[in-house]
Protein backbone atom coordinates (compact mmCIF):
# COMPACT_ATOMS: atom_id res chain seq x y z
CA UNK A 1 0.00 0.00 0.00
CA UNK A 2 1.38 3.44 -0.94
CA UNK A 3 1.25 5.97 1.84
CA UNK A 4 1.18 9.72 1.87
CA UNK A 5 1.15 11.54 4.93
CA UNK A 6 0.27 15.17 4.41
CA UNK A 7 0.86 18.28 7.21
CA UNK A 8 -1.05 21.30 7.12
CA UNK A 9 0.09 23.68 10.33
CA UNK A 10 1.73 20.90 12.06
CA UNK A 11 4.75 19.23 11.86
CA UNK A 12 4.76 15.26 12.67
CA UNK A 13 7.68 13.92 14.09
CA UNK A 14 8.97 10.43 12.40
CA UNK A 15 8.40 8.72 15.45
CA UNK A 16 4.49 9.57 15.40
CA UNK A 17 5.00 8.74 11.20
CA UNK A 18 6.30 5.69 11.54
CA UNK A 19 3.64 4.76 13.96
CA UNK A 20 1.00 5.54 11.36
CA UNK A 21 2.54 3.49 8.76
CA UNK A 22 3.18 0.28 10.77
CA UNK A 23 -0.72 0.71 11.93
CA UNK A 24 -1.68 1.01 8.55
CA UNK A 25 0.14 -1.48 7.15
CA UNK A 26 -2.08 -4.90 8.39
CA UNK A 27 -5.19 -3.08 5.80
CA UNK A 28 -2.08 -4.10 3.34
CA UNK A 29 -3.31 -7.77 3.28
CA UNK A 30 -6.74 -6.84 2.58
CA UNK A 31 -6.36 -4.68 -0.09
CA UNK A 32 -3.22 -4.97 -1.74
CA UNK A 33 -0.56 -3.61 -3.41
CA UNK A 34 -2.65 -1.29 -5.93
CA UNK A 35 -4.14 0.44 -2.35
CA UNK A 36 -3.26 4.21 -1.50
CA UNK A 37 -3.87 5.88 1.97
CA UNK A 38 -3.49 9.38 2.58
CA UNK A 39 -3.15 11.00 5.97
CA UNK A 40 -3.82 14.01 6.32
CA UNK A 41 -2.76 16.20 9.50
CA UNK A 42 -3.98 19.32 10.48
CA UNK A 43 -4.32 21.49 13.65
CA UNK A 44 -7.11 23.74 15.35
CA UNK A 45 -7.44 25.09 18.93
CA UNK A 46 -4.84 22.89 19.94
CA UNK A 47 -6.23 19.80 18.76
CA UNK A 48 -4.80 17.39 16.19
CA UNK A 49 -6.75 16.41 13.57
CA UNK A 50 -6.43 13.23 11.19
CA UNK A 51 -7.93 12.19 8.42
CA UNK A 52 -7.41 9.30 6.61
CA UNK A 53 -8.76 8.17 3.21
CA UNK A 54 -7.55 4.40 1.98
CA UNK A 55 -8.68 3.96 -1.92
CA UNK A 56 -8.25 0.44 -3.45
CA UNK A 57 -9.73 -0.64 -6.95
CA UNK A 58 -12.96 -1.78 -5.39
CA UNK A 59 -13.89 1.08 -2.33
CA UNK A 60 -13.22 3.52 -0.22
CA UNK A 61 -12.91 4.19 3.50
CA UNK A 62 -12.08 7.63 5.33
CA UNK A 63 -12.22 8.27 8.96
CA UNK A 64 -11.53 11.38 11.01
CA UNK A 65 -10.16 11.47 14.42
CA UNK A 66 -8.73 14.19 16.46
CA UNK A 67 -7.20 14.62 20.06
CA UNK A 68 -4.61 16.66 21.94
CA UNK A 69 -1.63 14.13 21.11
CA UNK A 70 -1.17 12.75 17.99
CA UNK A 71 -0.83 9.14 18.73
CA UNK A 72 -3.63 8.70 20.65
CA UNK A 73 -5.72 10.34 17.36
CA UNK A 74 -3.95 7.59 15.42
CA UNK A 75 -5.01 4.73 17.76
CA UNK A 76 -8.81 6.14 17.48
CA UNK A 77 -8.54 6.36 13.81
CA UNK A 78 -7.20 3.05 13.49
CA UNK A 79 -10.15 1.37 15.54
CA UNK A 80 -12.76 3.46 13.31
CA UNK A 81 -10.84 2.42 10.11
CA UNK A 82 -10.61 -1.78 12.00
CA UNK A 83 -14.84 -1.18 12.32
CA UNK A 84 -15.34 0.22 9.08
CA UNK A 85 -13.38 -2.80 7.16
CA UNK A 86 -15.28 -5.09 9.44
CA UNK A 87 -18.44 -4.07 8.54
CA UNK A 88 -17.54 -4.03 4.44
CA UNK A 89 -16.06 -7.96 5.36
CA UNK A 90 -19.30 -8.77 6.72
CA UNK A 91 -21.76 -7.71 4.00
CA UNK A 92 -19.41 -9.15 1.51
CA UNK A 93 -20.25 -12.34 3.11
CA UNK A 94 -23.68 -11.51 3.59
CA UNK A 95 -24.08 -11.18 0.18
CA UNK A 96 -21.93 -14.16 -0.95
CA UNK A 97 -24.17 -16.54 1.18
CA UNK A 98 -27.41 -14.69 -0.39
CA UNK A 99 -26.22 -15.84 -3.58
CA UNK A 100 -25.99 -19.57 -2.56
CA UNK A 101 -26.15 -21.22 -6.31
CA UNK A 102 -27.63 -24.75 -5.19
CA UNK A 103 -30.71 -23.26 -3.32
CA UNK A 104 -31.13 -20.59 -6.11
CA UNK A 105 -31.74 -23.48 -8.63
CA UNK A 106 -33.81 -25.89 -6.25
CA UNK A 107 -35.89 -23.65 -4.72
CA UNK A 108 -37.34 -21.15 -7.45
CA UNK A 109 -39.24 -18.39 -5.76
CA UNK A 110 -38.58 -19.49 -1.81
CA UNK A 111 -35.65 -17.13 -1.38
CA UNK A 112 -36.43 -13.62 -0.26
CA UNK A 113 -33.40 -11.11 -1.29
CA UNK A 114 -32.43 -9.18 1.65
CA UNK A 115 -33.16 -5.14 1.59
CA UNK A 116 -30.41 -2.68 3.41
CA UNK A 117 -31.62 0.40 2.34
CA UNK A 118 -35.31 1.63 2.14
CA UNK A 119 -35.79 4.95 0.38
CA UNK A 120 -38.75 6.60 2.24
CA UNK A 121 -38.31 9.77 -0.08
CA UNK A 122 -37.88 10.96 -4.01
CA UNK A 123 -37.64 14.74 -4.93
CA UNK A 124 -37.43 15.90 -8.54
CA UNK A 125 -36.37 19.43 -9.03
CA UNK A 126 -35.20 21.68 -11.46
CA UNK A 127 -30.95 22.44 -11.97
CA UNK A 128 -30.55 25.57 -13.23
CA UNK A 129 -27.19 26.18 -14.14
CA UNK A 130 -25.20 28.60 -11.36
CA UNK A 131 -21.89 29.31 -10.14
CA UNK A 132 -20.28 27.60 -7.05
CA UNK A 133 -21.17 31.17 -4.76
CA UNK A 134 -24.57 30.57 -5.93
CA UNK A 135 -25.26 27.24 -4.85
CA UNK A 136 -23.66 27.68 -1.46
CA UNK A 137 -25.91 30.40 -0.69
CA UNK A 138 -28.96 28.03 -2.16
CA UNK A 139 -27.50 25.35 0.15
CA UNK A 140 -27.58 28.15 3.08
CA UNK A 141 -30.73 29.69 2.55
CA UNK A 142 -32.80 25.92 2.12
CA UNK A 143 -30.54 25.20 5.50
CA UNK A 144 -29.01 21.91 4.09
CA UNK A 145 -25.51 19.91 4.50
CA UNK A 146 -25.09 19.33 0.57
CA UNK A 147 -27.13 21.06 -2.89
CA UNK A 148 -26.32 19.28 -6.22
CA UNK A 149 -26.71 21.65 -9.16
CA UNK A 150 -25.38 22.47 -13.06
CA UNK A 151 -22.43 24.32 -12.20
CA UNK A 152 -22.41 27.32 -15.06
CA UNK A 153 -18.94 27.23 -16.13
CA UNK A 154 -18.25 23.86 -16.92
CA UNK A 155 -21.38 23.00 -17.40
CA UNK A 156 -21.53 19.49 -15.27
CA UNK A 157 -23.54 18.67 -12.35
CA UNK A 158 -21.46 19.25 -9.23
CA UNK A 159 -21.90 19.16 -5.53
CA UNK A 160 -21.49 21.52 -2.79
CA UNK A 161 -21.28 20.41 1.03
CA UNK A 162 -20.60 21.97 4.42
CA UNK A 163 -17.26 20.49 5.99
CA UNK A 164 -17.09 19.71 9.75
CA UNK A 165 -14.23 22.12 9.98
CA UNK A 166 -17.61 24.89 8.83
CA UNK A 167 -16.37 25.35 5.66
CA UNK A 168 -17.26 24.08 2.12
CA UNK A 169 -16.59 21.34 -0.27
CA UNK A 170 -16.94 21.03 -3.68
CA UNK A 171 -17.13 17.74 -5.66
CA UNK A 172 -17.16 17.85 -9.72
CA UNK A 173 -18.24 15.06 -11.87
CA UNK A 174 -15.92 13.63 -14.49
Amino acid sequence: MKIKVVERKVTINDKTREKLENKLVKFDKLLGESAEAVATFNTQKDKIFLEISIRSDDMIIRAESSDADAKIAIDKIIDVLEGQFRKYKTKLSRKIKTFAPDAYFNEPSSVEEETEFKVVKSKKFFMKPMSVDEAILQMNLLGHEFFVFTNSETEKVNIVYKRKDLNYGLIETD
